[in-house]
């Protein structure tokens, strides 16, 4: 399964010739490379996959992402905390 986290960028610079921005991921941030997004600016949101960002999004449609992510997480960790049979 492949998974993208939408990540605000807040800061652009090149490295080895590639365009990088650092990324925002609700306070851990990380470096990401843009060259598959080109229009991205500092201050927008993109989706990042395995180090590249693959997709401008707008503020509510990271939010809303941001949101469902969480929500997965919280259900998961719901799960895990249960046994197999379902009983904790």
């Amino acid at each position: 399964m492949c998974l993208a986290i939408p990540g605000k960028i807040v800061q652009k610079f090149v490295e080895n010739g590639l365009p990088m921005g650092l990324i925002d991921f609700s306070g851990a941030r990380n470096n990401a490379c843009l060259s598959y997004t080109p229009e991205a600016e500092v201050g927008h949101y993109v989706i990042v996959h395995a180090g590249f960002a693959l997709q401008v999004l707008n503020e509510d449609e990271a939010m809303a992402s941001l949101r469902e992510l969480t929500r997965l997480s919280a259900l998961m960790e719901a799960d895990a905390s249960t046994g197999p049979s379902g009983e904790e």
